[in-house]
């Protein structure tokens, strides 16, 4: 499974590598590609995620997940 999310405030290689490094730690996470130049990230799973599980990594990398689609 596919998602693309929103996310507010990643300015930098830096910014990639923090909001990868969380999202990956999520049980089923496959694969994150991040898109600075968009502010999207891309994120592969074996089933579908808890949006509130995404918020909270990217919270937790220190930016603001503004939306998602699949």
């Amino acid at each position: 499974m596919e998602t693309v999310y929103t996310v507010k405030g990643m300015t930098c290689g830096h910014c990639v590598n923090s909001v990868s490094t969380e999202i990956g730690k999520i049980d089923g996470v496959t694969g994150v590609q991040v898109d600075l130049a968009s502010g999207t990230v891309t994120v592969t799973s074996t089933g579908a995620l808890a949006n509130a599980a995404v918020a909270a990594a990217v919270d937790e990398a220190g930016y603001e997940l503004t939306g998602a689609q699949s």
